[in-house]
């Protein structure tokens, strides 16, 4: 069995892939600094699995506590999500994010290097093309100056790496542009469950539609969208994590790559679409009322998937629908206790 570390493996996309790392016969070794997640998920996550997750408590931005987890274990591969990952706060707090986000990569890819673990997947994302041109947007389009911190530490994350690989053609990896990751695990068991107010919109929604929060703003309805709102290419968080899987068994087939590979469902939905879907499939009324622009957000984005079809044989199986049904779901499953 070979073990993989997964860097913030205790969070939303790391507890789900953690899951999909199993059933898939790997060994996932967490490391989570749990500044942004909550036993809970680690509870789901034995629930669902049958085993107790193998957590290591500590930050990527600590490199000799990182250099302890490479000397205990012998590596196959990595996957690397430890970073903050909120558009508005990085806005409002940027020095946070280019210190967490860039110092726990190259933590990362130095010890990478010393102990000749030769496969990195990295958590990038669909922020490093900023305001799309065209769309939809391929991974040799365009990239305009991101529109947030947060989006730049992922460009230069992105840069890092493809420094790297150039003076060490021997590694292979992935850079996995994320899309809009929402729903949670169909079981129930783990889900999103940022601390405090949450900065996402599917989290939000659940939590106001639940009574737990003031009603949901729609942060502009004035853009030039057939609705008013922002469009986005949301992807269920289980297919997400499977693209993960199926990207460290691309990178351990190959003697040398360093590929971005964007994964989404290929087609955009407004956020005004993400209410009445949420509506639709759960028989509820979502609360919400109409906001001014908020700085930092894109007008319109969606993926063309198709590289991750030919390199991977991955595409989503899930719909929207799915993905808002199994937030709900994972909702009602945290108000039962």
């Amino acid at each position: 069995m070979k073990d993989i570390l997964v860097t913030g493996g205790a969070g939303y996309i790391g507890s789900h892939t953690a899951v999909e790392l199993i059933a898939a016969g790997y060994r996932p070794i967490l490391v989570d600094n749990f500044s942004n997640t909550d036993e809970r998920l680690l509870e789901g996550m034995a629930r669902i699995t049958g085993q107790e997750p193998i957590v290591h408590r500590g930050d990527c931005c600590d490199l000799e506590f990182m250099r302890t987890l490479f000397q205990q274990y012998t590596f196959a591969g990595v996957i690397h999500f430890a970073a903050y990952k909120a558009v508005g706060e990085s806005v409002a707090q940027p020095l946070k994010y280019y210190h967490n986000n860039i110092v726990s990569l190259t933590n990362l890819l130095q010890l990478l290097e010393v102990f000749e673990v030769r496969s990195l997947v990295f958590s990038s994302s669909c922020t490093v093309y900023g305001q799309p041109e065209q769309l939809p947007i391929r991974e040799d389009g365009p990239e305009n100056k991101a529109t947030s911190p947060y989006g730049c530490t992922k460009q230069i994350g992105e840069q890092i790496l493809s420094d790297f690989y150039r003076a060490h053609s021997d590694f292979t990896i992935g850079m996995l542009r994320y899309f809009n990751p929402i729903g949670a695990h169909p079981s129930g068991w783990i889900g999103e469950l940022p601390f405090g107010v949450p900065n996402n919109l599917v989290p939000f929604l659940t939590q106001a539609t639940a009574g737990h929060r003031q009603a949901l703003t729609v942060f502009g309805a004035d853009y030039d969208t057939p609705d008013g709102s922002c469009i986005r290419d949301f992807i269920h968080v289980v297919d997400l994590a499977k693209a993960h899987v199926k990207t460290l068994d691309f990178l351990m087939r190959q003697t040398s790559c360093c590929e971005a590979i964007n994964l989404g469902q290929g087609k955009g939905n407004s956020v005004f679409e993400v209410i009445q879907t949420f509506e639709a499939v759960n028989g509820v009324q979502v609360p919400h009322s109409i906001g001014a622009r908020r700085a930092g957000d894109v007008v319109q984005i969606w993926a063309d998937a198709s590289k991750a079809k030919r390199l991977l044989d991955w595409q989503t199986e899930l719909t929207l629908g799915d993905a808002l049904r199994d937030a709900w779901n994972w909702q009602c499953h945290l108000d039962k206790g």
